[in-house]
């Protein structure tokens, strides 16, 4: 892996790598992180697994590692297979050494609240929490309250920036956001995002697969400013800020 902007250089060591994507220290801040080939897909027969590459599974650790809570939606919980986070897929050691909690919490984002709640997703270290609205249904929110926090914000949609602002309130700051597409355009739409990590694969997919944002038009184009950029064997390793969030 080389860094080749802000400044160029030699690899940076592992440690090094953490450095890389650290969090603002003094406020809130939601990143999210996606892969897509170079023709644009967010996916590879409806998985990003298909995309990604074991420099880019290295950096999708580091990033769970560095956060307090990974927030995704429901579709990408089913079709990904989710589960609750394990010390041993991130770095414990340095999640102690910055005094937070063995893993990040899950926290999915869903309308119909169409879970298994028998599943992995909710056994972990971390008590996963559940963003929904009303329209989910008492007898579903009741059901889910078992296993999970649940915040309700809205009636028939979830409102997602009263969702994060929830998470914020449980001393969630440091929001890694891994979709899907849908969630990261409603995450935009709601004026939420800080920044952008994208790898880029080397590939050409073609076919129905979606952008990593994908739904309604934004009504006004979101500006980001490129603020880092890593390669290795081919992925290229982007890291966007929105325009007017920038930090450094």
């Amino acid at each position: 892996m080389q860094r080749l902007f802000p400044a160029p250089g030699a690899p940076p060591a592992p440690e090094d790598v953490f450095a890389e994507y650290a969090y603002p220290a003094d406020r809130p801040w939601l990143r999210a992180n996606m892969v897509a080939s170079v023709d644009g897909a967010a996916t590879a027969e409806g998985r990003s697994g298909g995309l990604s590459s074991p420099a880019d599974k290295h950096v999708f650790r580091v990033l769970r590692a560095l956060a307090d809570v990974v927030l995704v939606g429901a579709g990408t919980v089913r079709a990904e297979g989710y589960a609750a986070v394990l010390p041993k897929e991130t770095f414990p050691e340095v999640r102690e050494a910055a005094g937070q909690p063995p893993t990040a919490a899950i926290a999915v984002v869903t309308r119909r609240l169409d879970l298994n709640l028998d599943s992995a997703l909710f056994t972990g270290r971390a008590r996963t929490l559940v963003i929904t609205c009303g329209a989910a249904g008492a007898e579903r929110i009741e059901a889910a309250r078992v296993v999970a926090d649940v915040v309700v914000t809205g009636d028939d949609t979830v409102d997602v920036a009263a969702g994060i602002a929830a998470l914020h309130e449980r001393g969630l700051t440091r929001v890694l956001c891994e979709g899907g597409p849908a969630l990261l355009r409603d995450v935009v739409a709601a004026d939420a995002l800080d920044e952008l990590c994208l790898t880029l694969s080397p590939q050409l997919r073609s076919g129905p697969a979606p952008r990593i944002l994908t739904g309604p038009l934004l009504g006004i184009p979101v500006r980001l400013a490129l603020t880092g950029l890593l390669v290795s064997d081919g992925d290229v390793f982007l890291r966007y800020e929105r325009e007017q969030r920038r930090t450094r």
